[in-house]
């Protein structure tokens, strides 16, 4: 008997894809079309749809379950502005000059105008941070991320556009300052979540199979 028996009450994937459940096919449709947005329109995003995804947030795996994210969510323009500052800043510092040459023209183009006010001018931008008392050092990140990435497919999902960035938070000093956090809560993202002010095209991604190994690296799939 299969470990996982496909039954109406419990539809598992088929290795026939004509036959995958329509529920997990709007699921794979979120994911694959996931990409960053930098641009965003001025309208605003409610609180019950931010709450929706938070929610989402708060159901990633974490380490020992011990849920050690933390949520600030920013509106008022002046912290939002600050923020755009504090990532300008990082940017113009090194960052660009580290990526020119790495990231194709298009790309820096984007990643350029987010960091000129793209980012900063989402209407909400959720820092997502780590509580260092509900987790050791070295599970922080593998416990706080995931979260982070089921923020993004939440807002993929309504469709709202977000980006995973982390230049802003390399001054952790600078955002806790603004944000007014306790010692123990530290930055580690930022979310800037809006409805995109253009079309988002297909995201650019390898083919797995230049990714992936069968059994041993070097034997392919």
């Amino acid at each position: 008997m299969p470990d996982n028996p496909s039954t109406p009450d419990n539809p598992t994937m088929s290795d026939d894809p004509s036959k995958t459940d329509s529920g997990a096919e709007a699921f794979f449709e979120v994911v694959l079309r996931q990409r960053a947005c930098r641009s965003f329109s001025p309208d605003p995003v409610g609180d019950e749809v931010i709450r929706r995804l938070l929610e989402a947030a708060s159901h990633a795996p974490s380490a020992e379950n011990r849920q050690p994210w933390v949520f600030v969510v920013v509106r008022r323009d002046a912290l939002r502005e600050a923020i755009g500052s504090i990532y300008l800043r990082a940017w113009d510092s090194g960052a660009r000059e580290h990526s020119t040459g790495r990231l194709d023209e298009r790309l820096l183009a984007e990643v350029d105008e987010g960091a000129r006010g793209g980012v900063a001018s989402a209407p909400v931008l959720v820092v997502v941070c780590g509580d260092t008392e509900k987790s050791h050092p070295q599970a922080l990140a593998s416990s706080v991320f995931p979260a982070v990435q089921n923020l993004l497919l939440a807002a993929g999902a309504v469709g709202l556009g977000s980006a995973l960035t982390t230049l802003a938070v390399v001054d952790r000093g600078g955002i806790s300052r603004l944000l007014e956090l306790p010692e123990h809560i530290v930055p580690m993202a930022i979310v800037p979540v809006g409805w995109p002010s253009r079309t988002l095209g297909p995201p650019r991604r390898e083919p797995v199979e230049t990714k992936t190994h069968r059994e041993v690296f070097g034997s392919p799939w």
